[in-house]
């Protein structure tokens, strides 16, 4: 008995790791477009891989404009975007979870390095024929205690 549940536990495990898999290939995909959009400074692409009134949040406050929100990044003059995606998980049927970091760089007017490293998590829903994000959190990470 012990041998044919242990069976049917693998038996239906193994189709859902390979969905997780799958799925945590498309959002480090869909993490590669948004950083090569990034570098190109493109705030419209990034914006294209929102869903219908999907939300930014960062320590400014939420957002719907993602565009404006990436055009005041470049301005700034950040340039370049790394994305690392560490966790995916299914939320229900359709929609996943997203967990990682990013790291963004640059030189602000005067020339001074801009580098700022962060924790992200982003919800992602189907929108015509394709997985987008609905709403993407990015904060900074903390400075380390000083002792």
């Amino acid at each position: 008995m012990s041998y044919v549940l242990c069976f049917l536990i693998v038996a239906f495990s193994a189709p859902a790791l390979a969905a997780d898999a799958d799925l945590k290939q498309e959002v480090q995909k869909i993490g590669a477009t948004y950083a090569e959009n990034f570098d190109k400074q493109n705030a419209a692409g990034i914006a294209a891989l929102y869903a219908t009134g999907g939300m930014h949040v960062n320590p400014v406050g939420p957002t719907t404009e993602i565009a404006k929100r990436y055009e005041g990044l470049f301005k700034a003059g950040f340039n370049h975007l790394d994305i690392t995606v560490e966790q995916v998980s299914p939320l229900g049927a359709d929609m996943a979870l997203g967990v990682g970091e990013y790291h963004i760089t640059g030189k602000n007017q005067s020339g001074q390095a801009l580098d700022v490293t962060g924790r992200w998590t982003a919800v992602y829903v189907p929108e015509g024929g394709t997985r987008k994000i609905r709403m993407l959190t990015a904060l900074d990470k903390a400075p380390p205690p000083k002792d």
